[in-house]
């Protein structure tokens, strides 16, 4: 891999060409079960007790290629890096690729709020022939920072759908805690960060969301008429912990499949494949 970047680094773009997309819209036949690997780009490596689990990209990647080949799995959320690295491997033809837009945010630091665009960004994805993009926004009340994030974001969206492509926002209300960022997951807070991201940009026909699965669920997804993917799993452990609430919330009509990541691809007994399976069975 290596070698390829640095003798023939035009295989990269070859590769995107060459790649075989999806026909038809992302959601429109069954529940999406999309694999998130996007978070080294902020500098989260940790995964349990484990605070460098996923340093090694080389095991990454192994982990990934596994994911991906199971039935039912539909696409990877990640970051140039990683989605260039699978298309190299040849393993994405048929399945989604959602590029990361906003990670700037570096977690733990004093501008985690001030989210900014440092990876793909709209007309990137449509050249790379991806078929949407991913974003964070953080809306914390005491952050001047918060503004310039939403900004960002509409922007985002708005060129995305230009492009006829999806836009996945993850949206939450934040609040420091110790110096920390921390996401409040309380149904009212879930409620207002769906509200203020179903609103950006000058169309939302494109946008899906993506929330963690909280209390009260329904009036989650009730703020909103925009597809929305359920997040989960993503400190590690079993998918177990989490497959109720998956089961629950996939009842609801607005919502339309699963955004996982360290939980299928590092679970604790490191059986990538029976993760990936287990939530395929949810689905």
């Amino acid at each position: 891999m290596t070698g390829v970047r640095a003798a023939r680094p035009e295989a990269i773009a070859e590769a995107a060409a060459a790649r075989e997309r999806r026909n038809g819209p992302p959601g429109g036949s069954s529940p999406l079960l999309i694999i998130a690997a996007d978070q080294p780009a902020r500098g989260t490596l940790g995964v349990g007790g484990d605070l460098t689990a996923m340093a090694d990209r080389r095991d990454l990647l192994d982990r990934l290629c596994v994911a991906v080949d199971r039935p039912g799995v539909d696409g990877v959320i990640g970051t140039p890096d990683v989605l260039e690295d699978l298309m190299l491997l040849g393993v994405l033809d048929g399945r989604l690729a959602i590029g990361s837009m906003n990670r700037g945010g570096l977690a733990g630091t004093v501008f985690e709020v001030d989210d900014r665009f440092t990876a793909y960004d709209a007309d990137a994805i449509a050249a790379s022939r991806l078929d949407g993009g991913k974003m964070l926004l953080r809306v914390d009340d005491t952050d001047p920072a918060t503004v310039r994030t939403l900004e960002g974001c509409a922007r985002a969206v708005s060129r995305l759908a230009s492009h006829r492509l999806m836009a996945v926002v993850e949206p939450f209300v934040a609040h420091r805690v110790d110096g920390r960022v921390r996401n409040l997951v309380t149904p009212e807070a879930m409620i207002r960060a769906v509200s203020v991201a179903s609103g950006l940009g000058v169309t939302s026909a494109y946008t899906w969301l993506a929330a963690p699965v909280v209390p009260e669920m329904e009036r989650v997804v009730a703020a909103t008429t925009l597809p929305v993917l359920v997040l989960g799993g993503d400190t590690g452990g079993e998918p177990g912990e989490w497959l109720d609430g998956w089961r629950r919330a996939l009842r609801i009509p607005g919502v339309r499949g699963i955004v996982a990541g360290r939980a299928l691809l590092y679970p604790r007994d490191g059986d990538v494949r029976s993760a990936v399976d287990t939530a395929v069975e949810v689905l």
